[in-house]
């Protein structure tokens, strides 16, 4: 008779332990299991030092990595885990962002990222709420991601015309360089001939213009905070209004053909002539 009893109150008193947990999980009270985030795509999000950058959703800032200039993820392993890459099939787009700006990089383990511009996106693990932006200029690498940057910067070993490695002073020599782009990761070069803020080599009839374009520019937009924003300016050629960096009018190359990260300019018209320089922070200034 006493088996019976204890058995019924063993029974009633899970049946009592079940209820009460139902009841905590519908409220869901236990701050260890908090309801799910969930990625939608980006907007827009003002940062107070920063202005508006690019966020996911909730307001966790995106990033750009120099080394990835050419369109192809290039952080993996230890890198991905302080900086992960981020994706989203087919991403909601918020208001002052174009749709056609994003689009999709395969990484080396054939894994998605989303790219914006040609940039393969990262999230910075040291991001705690919304709006930081611990990780902009990280390094010396690392940009948050802006909707109206004038300009952005690569980091790469540098590759002639000719196939051969140089350094940014356009001689032969091995190891990474930081160089200006436009917003695209397209290169950006100063020819050596040029007089302060004064394009020396463009024709007037622009029939030259093919072979070396003047980086053309609307106004003066945002800068990644590794460069110096007071020392881009602008001045008109023929009526175009070209960006100028530390004096030094900027040009694209033509035999670039567009292609970001390209930077056969620093062998043209030969090698070791050094005639067209890429542009960073030890560029002198004119």
């Amino acid at each position: 008779m006493k088996t019976k009893k204890l058995s019924y109150y063993l029974i009633a008193a899970v049946s009592v332990l079940t209820l009460l947990s139902t009841s905590c999980s519908k409220k869901n009270n236990n701050p260890a299991m908090p309801n799910p985030v969930v990625i939608t795509g980006f907007k827009l999000t003002t940062n107070v030092t920063l202005g508006n950058i690019i966020t996911d959703n909730n307001g966790m800032a995106v990033y750009f990595f120099s080394k990835d200039v050419a369109g192809t993820p290039t952080c993996v392993d230890a890198c991905a885990v302080k900086w992960p890459p981020f994706y989203k099939e087919n991403p909601s787009i918020g208001t002052g962002l174009s749709a056609t700006d994003f689009g999709v990089a395969t990484r080396p383990d054939g894994s998605k990222q989303t790219t914006y511009k040609g940039w393969p996106l990262h999230y910075f693990s040291g991001d705690v709420n919304a709006a930081d932006a611990n990780g902009d200029a990280f390094g010396n690498l690392w940009a948050v991601a802006k909707a109206d940057y004038s300009v952005m910067f690569g980091n790469a070993q540098l590759i002639g015309l000719d196939g051969a490695q140089y350094t940014d002073q356009s001689i032969a020599g091995t190891g990474a360089s930081t160089f200006i782009t436009d917003p695209s990761g397209r290169t950006l070069y100063m020819f050596t001939k040029d007089t302060h803020a004064t394009n020396t080599f463009t024709k007037a009839d622009l029939s030259n213009n093919t072979v070396w374009p003047m980086d053309e520019v609307t106004t003066i937009g945002s800068i990644p905070t590794v460069l110096d924003k007071t020392q881009f300016t602008t001045i008109t050629v023929f009526a175009h209004t070209q960006l100028v960096f530390k004096g030094h009018p900027l040009y694209q190359f033509g035999q670039d053909a567009g292609v970001r990260g390209s930077t056969k300019g620093v062998s043209f018209p030969t090698p070791g002539s050094a005639i067209w320089k890429v542009t960073n922070n030890t560029t002198v200034v004119l």
